[in-house]
């Protein structure tokens, strides 16, 4: 939240808008935006909440297996999970977007997605 920002012509944000409070969000946004230089892009990768509650059990529920897959046990998995509730707030794409253009950005959209893991391009 403090970072200096200025002239710049790529600000990437990797899984970590995700932990700043909702009601902050905007203003960070904002303060990268007007940080940008003409024609500049933020690369924002976030973990997503799907509008479908059942899609959106599904692909946390497959996200587990892998993590299964990769030895990780139910019990790393369960602590995991709710150590990070309530602090890893998701949000839906469509908030993401219209966040993205209520401060400024003129286009953005998903370019990549893997289950309800997504990056975001948005151009200044």
């Amino acid at each position: 939240m403090d970072t200096q920002l200025e002239n710049a012509s790529v600000v990437i944000l990797n899984y970590t808008l995700q932990f700043v409070p909702i009601k902050h969000r905007e203003t960070l946004l904002k303060r990268i935006y007007n940080s940008l230089t003409p024609g500049g892009v933020l690369i924002l990768s976030e973990k997503l909440t799907l509008p479908d509650p059942q899609m959106n059990d599904y692909l946390i529920e497959l996200h587990h297996n892998f993590k299964r897959q990769q030895g990780y046990s139910d019990l790393e998995i369960a602590q995991k999970r709710q150590a990070l509730e309530d602090v890893l707030i998701p949000e839906t794409r469509h908030q993401h977007v219209e966040r993205l253009h209520q401060v400024g950005f003129s286009r953005c959209d998903i370019w990549f997605q893997c289950l309800n893991f997504a990056s975001l391009i948005a151009i200044a």
